[in-house]
């Protein structure tokens, strides 16, 4: 199930983005006890991750029922201006009554692989954890991205992780910023109940087009592989993005 909500500006965006999350966390509360939050890096996430720390939103999540994680990381300590985790907890965690335990950061001054290995075992165990067996539905919500060549998360058209099946987590290897990632996997996106892409700006409304109606081949555009099998894939963007929709 997919739908395209579109806002005026990438204020509303960000507003519309804040109160799906606080719905969804209400949602997963009252379904099974806890609520399993997938993080995004990027300027659109930033100013729903500060709304959700104002005095009008911070009181409507339970935040002891909350684990955060990360749908993709740079290959950078957890300090560095170019860490995913370090935006989010300035603009979010650190101003929220989250219990320290339950915020699982990708590891990205570790070894890519070592790091990847290691987010791996922490999702598997957390989700035993939580559900009581390895279930078919991991997170409550994952919020994604959407880069102006088609990637979502770490998932860069043509990288290896891209046909990878059986893990969660990965490093991938992007040839085209020269660099490595760490990134959450299709197989443990597409299991979550929950998925929303956040998308601003004019300079996106044609990948956005050719991502939502799949006008090219999945490999160059890897969000089009995005496709929860029994979960619910919303779209919030704004005017500006949904103009060649």
């Amino acid at each position: 199930m997919s739908a395209v909500r579109v806002y005026p500006n990438d204020v509303s965006l960000a507003q519309a983005a804040a109160e799906w999350v606080v719905q969804c966390s209400a949602e997963a509360i009252e379904q099974h006890g806890t609520f399993n939050l997938a993080l995004s890096g990027g300027s659109t996430p930033r100013r729903t991750f500060e709304l959700l720390a104002d005095e009008d939103h911070v009181g409507r999540i339970d935040w002891q029922r909350t684990y955060v994680f990360w749908g993709d990381e740079r290959c950078v300590p957890p300090d560095h201006p170019e860490s995913n985790y370090r935006m989010a907890r300035q603009a979010l965690l650190d101003h929220v009554p989250i219990p320290a335990e339950q915020i699982y950061r990708m590891q990205g001054e570790l070894t890519p692989q070592i790091a990847a290995d290691v987010y791996e075992r922490i999702l598997r165990a957390h989700f035993l954890t939580v559900r009581g067996k390895l279930p078919d539905t991991t997170f409550d919500l994952v919020l994604l991205g959407l880069g102006s060549d088609g990637h979502t998360a770490s998932l860069f058209p043509g990288t290896d992780a891209l046909s990878i099946t059986t893990r969660w987590s990965t490093a991938n290897h992007v040839p085209q910023l020269d660099t490595w990632r760490l990134t959450l996997t299709f197989p443990c996106i597409n299991a979550a109940s929950h998925v929303a892409f956040l998308v601003s700006g004019e300079n996106k409304a044609q990948r956005l087009r050719q991502v939502i109606h799949g006008e090219t081949a999945d490999a160059e555009l890897p969000a089009h592989l995005v496709q929860p099998r029994q979960g619910k894939l919303v779209w919030l963007v704004d005017e500006a993005a949904a103009s060649a929709l």
